[in-house]
């Protein structure tokens, strides 16, 4: 398919998203501390936390404790927002979707149908897993629209749970019957975890499976010209971005000024980007004070240097840091700044400690 540029805005229920460009819900990483620099650098219709377990909420709910990390900021900051849940249970899911729409005033409820970690599929039975279980993904979705209602719900999921069983074009029926206001698919499959490249062609094929719900595909988008080609190539109504805008978040605004048919900004330099990493350093540790804050944007700064000259030398040592002092101490001596840094870093003594294995794994596995 082949359409002229820009695309129009994506609508979702009564919510107009504009541009048609969302932020994709990632475990661990779209906090609000995320979420504000996203929002600082615009072009993104429609921002996204991170997945919330459910039965955890109504845990801690009914305990009288404090509501999930993962709901952090979330009453407070700028619509619109969505909020992605899991679980396995309709009456859970739906009486979760019930205080987010009411009490959080969410702009829209997703519903997770397509993580593959092990964790939420063959311990809890949820995400991914779902997929072989249509009739309880009817169940969990048309409870939740009718527990949120007006908010919009939708559901996000992937091709299937393995190649030999990809069944997206029935569950796009499925959602649709429930009373999903939109589908996001990713182009893999739980099976392949965040291997090969996404099936853009299958993500398209779905379209014609829906009579009226917007199609948003998911997968690979890691630079605005992808976007633009994802609008031009293939029948979908909008895009996700995931992994790809971790350590980037001006990627979105690059992808709508390209979209609209605009010069592209160009990437920030590193002293910048530098400061842009520093700026989101500061967000968690408000949040969660100055150790705790430390440890969790070890993970974000390897995002910020990934793809950088010197990346895995800095990944080393940030790696380890527990404290302010050590973590800007690691910024200052190995976050490359300029093109003498550079080569300055393949100059350095090759003494310098292999990275850890742990931190390794995690730049290897980051979520989509």
């Amino acid at each position: 398919m082949s359409r002229s540029l820009p695309p129009p805005p994506l609508k979702i229920g009564p919510l107009v998203i504009d541009p048609p460009i969302l932020q994709a819900p990632m475990a661990g990483y779209t906090n609000a501390a995320y979420r504000e620099i996203v929002r600082q650098y615009g072009g993104a219709g429609l921002l996204a936390t991170e997945m919330v377990n459910a039965r955890g909420f109504v845990w801690l709910d009914e305990h009288e404790c404090e509501h999930p990390d993962r709901l952090w900021g979330v009453a407070d900051e700028a619509r619109p927002l969505a909020v992605q849940i899991w679980d396995n249970d309709p009456h859970t899911m739906a009486k979760v979707g019930k205080r987010l729409a009411e009490e959080y005033r969410v702009s829209v409820v997703d519903i997770n149908f397509g993580c593959p970690v092990k964790q939420v599929t063959e311990k809890a039975h949820s995400g991914s897993y779902l997929l072989r279980e249509p009739n309880r993904m009817y169940a969990i979705i048309s409870q939740l629209v009718e527990a949120c209602s007006p908010t919009p719900v939708t559901a996000k999921i992937r091709l299937g749970c393995s190649r030999d069983s990809i069944n997206c074009n029935e569950i796009a029926h499925v959602v649709e019957e429930a009373g999903a206001a939109a589908l996001t698919v990713h182009g893999r499959t739980a099976q392949d975890f965040f291997r090969g490249n996404a099936d853009w062609e299958k993500i398209s094929e779905i379209k014609s499976h829906l009579r009226s719900i917007p199609l948003i595909g998911n997968g690979d988008l890691d630079s605005a010209e992808k976007v633009v080609a994802a609008f031009e190539t293939y029948d979908v109504d909008g895009v996700m971005i995931a992994r790809a805008s971790l350590g980037r978040p001006w990627l979105f605004s690059q992808a709508a000024a390209a979209i609209r048919g605009e010069p592209i900004p160009p990437e920030p330099d590193l002293d910048a980007q530098r400061e842009c990493m520093l700026k989101h350093y500061q967000l968690v540790v408000n949040r969660f004070g100055p150790d705790k804050g430390t440890m969790l944007m070890r993970k974000f700064a390897c995002c910020y240097a990934q793809g950088k000259h010197g990346a895995r030398h800095f990944r080393t040592y940030v790696a380890g840091v527990s404290t302010p002092d050590e973590f800007m101490e690691v910024v200052e001596r190995y976050f490359p700044t300029s093109a003498e840094s550079r080569r300055s870093e393949s100059r350095r003594s090759e003494s310098s400690p292999s990275e850890s294995p742990d931190v390794a794994r995690a730049v290897a596995a980051l979520p989509e």
